[in-house]
């Protein structure tokens, strides 16, 4: 069961994101990008199999300080914050699994 997930802004990004005592995924995005469209099914399935990671989503249009501090210049950007810091990278557009193996330091491991 897919979840929906939480918006974060600039104000809330402090708060919501770099505070938070688990790992946040944050899905730099904006409803133009196709790719960003493509993703997000499979980041709803993850937040919903995964709930030691917290996965957020940032609309770069609307909220661009946040992405230009980050240095985000392509979407889909999935920027993993853990401590306050940038702990991981992932660019463009990635089948769940691809997206998982990125994650394999965040979440835990699930067994079929």
């Amino acid at each position: 069961m897919a979840g929906t997930l939480k918006n974060v802004t600039d104000a809330d990004f402090d708060e919501q994101v770099l505070k938070s005592d688990k790992p946040v995924l944050v899905d730099f995005w904006a409803a133009w990008c196709g790719p960003c469209r493509q993703i997000a099914p499979s980041l709803e399935a993850i937040a919903a199999e995964h709930p030691e990671i917290e996965i957020v989503k940032l609309n770069i249009d609307e909220n661009p300080a946040t992405a230009a501090k980050y240095g985000v210049m392509s979407i889909p950007t999935l920027n993993v914050y853990q401590g306050g810091e940038v702990a991981k990278t992932i660019v463009g557009a990635k089948p769940k699994a691809a997206i998982l193996r990125d994650l394999s330091e965040f979440v835990e491991a699930k067994t079929a």
